[in-house]
């Protein structure tokens, strides 16, 4: 079995490197160019520490929804094309144990303080929020319920550990735990982010709203995200009702058309598939093709509470689902592992990933995973991947 799992780890690590982007190799940076893959025989069978050693992030100021025809966006020389960072993490429930342990600890910036540098180095950092940020909802104390609620001071770590952005699109995204808010903690939720300068995605005061991509200028390459779910009836906005933008055929295809035509990159960040299942479903890789066929430059999924495979179709890079970042279920190790998604570009063009393997306490507590952690998380990834090519 050992023998098999390392055969398994120096597969992904390959196929990450050469077969996903054709890009990296064990002892190389993340998007410098190669002359020729590494095999993997000579593959290390150790997986290598991972890290990130960009500069501190620029600015990503998000643009709004252009009416009529988008001015041409600046492109930088052919002798100055710039490299950029994006990183994704896996979702933030700012609930449950976790609420209970900002309020022991007295702020929430606890839970980030041993990634941060990481989030802040990137050009823009994108996080996944599945819960309600809103100081109206009650809070639930660390007890096993559905409902997930955290204070306002979330935004306010958000914000500090470095993100610029976060999906809402999630199915919790309306959790208040009182017959009477209605979709108060959603409105808190969404101003509470705004108010800290973080970007909320996938969510608005109606479908067309939560529809609509948010754009972010770097260094004179326009990126244009959006987000859609599917698993909370509940939370789905309609014609005059807020709520997320609801993942269907249509609406996916509609949403990228119009990200497509004012954006150099399209990102797609769906809320999707079964809980507690490391493969993907049909359902997701349904909605992964029409993405790519669509329009969309990368996918990056979240929902599962388990690290996905990954796949490329038609050249494009799709992540299933990145993990627990911050959640208090700690019943099984496979629910306390994430990764954070490091996608480099130069210019418009992707030219390497990284995968940061990550553990989260049960009050949400952030660490890089060790060596045989890291190898178990790569592990479970290379395991789900292999019957998606």
């Amino acid at each position: 079995m050992k023998i098999q799992r390392r055969e398994i780890i120096k597969w992904l690590l390959t196929w990450l490197a050469v077969c996903l982007l054709s890009a990296c190799q064990p002892g190389v940076r993340a998007g410098e160019l190669v002359d020729s893959p590494t095999p993997a025989a000579d593959l290390p069978t150790q997986v290598p520490t991972l890290a990130v050693t960009q500069p501190a992030a620029a600015s990503a100021t998000p643009l709004p929804t252009a009416t009529g025809s988008p001015s041409p966006t600046p492109r930088p020389s052919p002798t100055e094309v710039p490299e950029i960072t994006l990183l994704f993490t896996g979702q933030i429930v700012p609930g449950r144990c976790v609420q209970a342990g900002v309020e022991a600890h007295g702020d929430a910036d606890y839970i980030y303080a041993a990634v941060r540098d990481l989030i802040a180095s990137a050009d823009l950092a994108v996080g996944t929020v599945n819960g309600t940020i809103s100081d109206y909802s009650p809070k639930t104390g660390c007890v096993q319920t559905f409902v997930l609620t955290g204070s306002s001071e979330h935004a306010d770590a958000i914000q500090r550990a470095g993100f610029d952005a976060v999906s809402v699109a999630t199915n919790h995204i309306k959790n208040c735990g009182s017959t009477n808010c209605g979709d108060r903690a959603f409105y808190d939720t969404l101003e509470n982010l705004r108010r800290v300068g973080v970007t909320p995605i996938g969510a608005g005061e109606n479908l067309a709203e939560a529809l609509e991509p948010v754009f972010f200028e770097i260094k004179g390459v326009r990126f244009g995200i959006v987000s859609l779910g599917e698993i909370e009836p509940l939370a789905f906005a309609s014609e005059d009702g807020p709520g997320i933008a609801v993942l269907n055929d249509a609406n996916l295809r509609s949403a990228i058309l119009a990200a497509r035509q004012q954006a150099d990159v399209v990102i797609v960040m769906p809320h999707w598939g079964p809980e507690y299942s490391a493969i993907p479903n049909w359902n997701q890789r349904g909605y992964a093709r029409i993405a790519v066929e669509a329009g969309a430059d990368l996918v990056v999924g979240n929902h599962t509470h388990v690290v996905q495979g990954v796949q490329e179709i038609e050249g494009v890079p799709v992540f299933y689902g990145l993990g627990n970042f911050v959640f208090d279920q700690t019943w099984a190790v496979e629910n306390t592992q994430s990764v954070m998604l490091i996608v480099r570009f130069r210019g418009r063009e992707l030219v390497g990933t990284e995968l940061i393997p990550v553990m989260s306490a049960r009050d949400g507590e952030l660490r890089l995973a060790d060596g045989p952690e890291a190898e178990d998380i790569l592990s479970r990834i290379a395991e789900a991947s292999q019957n998606l090519h």
